[in-house]
């Protein structure tokens, strides 16, 4: 399996968007049935040229020997993640200076092939190498025992600090200092 990790283009603000509904449909109807991905937050995910904007939007692509396999490049796009840097608008970090992680998510027919943690290595790179962030910090949903233990085993910390709490969601904040 031969991935590259680069920045979106705006070629790509679709399949970026289905993948992240597909994602997070496929994902919380597993680990979480009880949560209902709404019409607005499908719009939300798929606002890709909205969020690229502000954000860096990171994609994992699958290439063939000769460039992505299939003609239809939006195939290729097996996973995603976006960086708010620090003062972006749109960034939800409640620590001074901080990065804002947001919509990792990865093709369910990839899962467990090691997307996730290229993705983060990647944009973790970008935040410290190229923004000179000394922190990201991100939310999960509560209850999300799965993504919560995959952050966790990357060092991210739990700060209650940085919850968030909306009428329809409860978000646990975590951080992680470099």
């Amino acid at each position: 399996m031969n991935i590259v990790i680069r920045h979106a283009q705006p070629e790509d603000d679709a399949a970026i968007g289905e993948l992240l509904v597909s994602a997070f449909v496929t994902g919380y109807a597993k680990k979480m049935p009880h949560v209902v991905v709404t019409d607005e937050r499908k719009r939300e995910l798929r606002a890709v040229a909205e969020k690229r904007a502000v954000a860096i939007v990171l994609v994992a692509e699958l290439q063939g020997p000769a460039g992505p396999i299939g003609a239809d490049a939006a195939r290729a796009i097996v996973g995603t993640v976006a960086l708010w840097p620090a003062g972006a608008p749109g960034n939800e970090a409640w620590l001074a200076g901080a990065c804002d992680l947001r919509h990792l998510a990865t093709d369910p027919s990839f899962h467990g092939r090691g997307l996730s943690r290229l993705l983060l290595d990647a944009v973790e790179e970008i935040a410290r190498e190229q923004l000179g962030a000394k922190v990201i910090c991100l939310h999960v949903r509560r209850g999300n025992e799965g993504v919560t233990r995959l952050y966790e085993k990357r060092g991210y910390v739990r700060d209650v600090s940085g919850d968030l709490e909306y009428p329809t969601v409860s978000l646990m904040a975590f951080a992680k200092r470099f």
